[in-house]
Parts: C-alpha cells; structure tokens; sequence
C-alpha cells in the first residue's frame, strides 16, 4: 500500500466495520459472553466502549482544536436490552460519521497522539476508527465464537495507521537502537526505528525490503500483521527473521 486512502473510503469502512460489530453482537450467545481477547471484559462492556468512542470522536470533530484540552466522555451509558444495544450502537456510529461529513477531513481538532506522523486532523480521526472498529469486531466475532479473518484493505492500512498514530513518538527507547521491518504480503513493508530519540517508521521500497539487514523482521498477511499488532495474536506462529524477542519488547514498551 503506497498511498493513504481517501476520506469517502475511510468513512465506508468505518460503516462496514461498526455494521459487522453489531452483526457480531446480535449473533453472540448474550451480552455477558466474555471477550477472550479483552480480559474482564464482556461483550456488553465491549459495545459499550466503542459506542462511547464514537460518540466521544463525533463531539470531538466539530467542537475542538489541536492543542485544546482533553474533553471529557458524556457518560451515557449503552442500553443493556440487546435489541436496544444494537439501535444504539448504529445511532453511535450514524452520530459519528455525520459529525465526520460535517467537520471535513482537513479541519484540525483535538488528538492524543504525537502529530509527527499522523497530524490533528479530522482524516486522521476517521483513519483511526478503521481499525478500532475491526479490531472490536474481531473481539465480538471471538465472544460469539466464530472469529473472522481481517478485510484486506482495512487491515493492511491498519499497520501503517498504527505505525504513524501508535508508534511514532519522542519517549526514547530504554534500550539498545534497534530496526524492526515489517512485511505484510501484497501490501507492502515498512520499518520501525527506535532509539533514544523515540520511535519512527518509514516505508520500504521493494529493493530496500529485499536488502534490508533489520535488528528483527516478520513476514505475515494483512489480517495476521494487524492482529499482531494490537496483540490479538501471538509472533510465534509467523515467519520472524533476526531478533525475535524484539517484538514481545516493543510491545511491552508500548
């Protein structure tokens, strides 16, 4: 993947993610199934939590700017009826894509990342529910036991997103300057720097990926790369090249 996706296409995913979370909700065995990837967590707690994220994003797109500080959550709780739950979390997502049109994705607004990568801007915000939203819908998918393979597009954004909103900060890194690549098939690679200076990524031409003489490297598909990144999977089942206890250490940094 070479370029960011288009706004218009960010908001249709983000419709297509938030509809196959509720999908997922209303096929589980009830609201109180545990979440196994969200320990302590049931899926009622789960639709709760992204309903209130978007809500909490809709207000913030149209009533904040960058540097503010920030807003406080309008603690409305999500009904615990199912049939009710399921209205509510598409009144969640409709009242966050409206606020999204609205604003237009060049405004800036409040955000708590670092803007080096991933700047203040209402594109950023809805790039940064893509994969909140398939993430969750993974997590609902694993509650009503039938987890689904990541959608390859959303998925392959999704490691670049959390690369530049995620990962890309000033904390210095505790430990030895080390280079992480990662190799997502069909859709490109990108390599992670840290050091004391805090950490960076840049994309990888294909000679530079071929070439490339990394600390440590993982190989895997989109659906695979994104789920590890938010630790939904585990790094031992992919194909690591190099140093691979420095992914279980990125993780703990982050």
């Amino acid at each position: 993947m070479t370029d960011l996706l288009s706004f218009s296409t960010l908001l249709r995913m983000v419709e297509e993610r938030s509809a196959a979370f509720r999908a997922a909700v209303a096929a589980a065995p009830g609201l109180d199934a545990d979440v196994p990837s969200c320990p302590g967590w049931t899926l009622y707690d789960l639709a709760n939590h992204l309903s209130e994220g978007d809500r909490f994003w809709a207000h913030i797109v149209l009533n904040t700017a960058p540097g503010d500080a920030r807003p406080g959550k309008d603690g409305l709780a999500a009904p615990r009826e199912r049939e009710e739950l399921v209205a509510w979390l598409a009144d969640s997502t409709e009242q966050l894509l409206t606020a999204l049109r609205e604003a237009g994705p060049d405004r800036g607004c409040w955000a708590w990342w670092e803007p080096l990568a991933s700047p203040h801007t209402v594109a950023a915000v809805a790039r940064r529910r893509v994969p909140e939203s398939m993430i969750h819908t993974y997590d609902a998918q694993l509650a009503s036991g039938s987890p689904q393979e990541l959608p390859t597009a959303e998925a392959a954004d999704a490691v670049e997103e959390f690369l530049a909103t995620v990962c890309t900060g000033t904390v210095p890194w505790p430990g030895e300057p080390a280079t992480m690549d990662y190799h997502v098939a069909g859709a490109g690679s990108w390599r992670q720097t840290v050091d004391a200076a805090g950490s960076r990524f840049t994309r990888l031409t294909t000679a530079e990926a071929a070439g490339s003489k990394p600390t440590a490297a993982v190989h895997a598909t989109a659906s695979e790369m994104a789920l590890l990144m938010y630790m939904r999977i585990p790094a031992g089942p992919l194909r690591t090249e190099g140093d691979a206890g420095l992914i279980q250490r990125l993780q703990d940094w982050g």
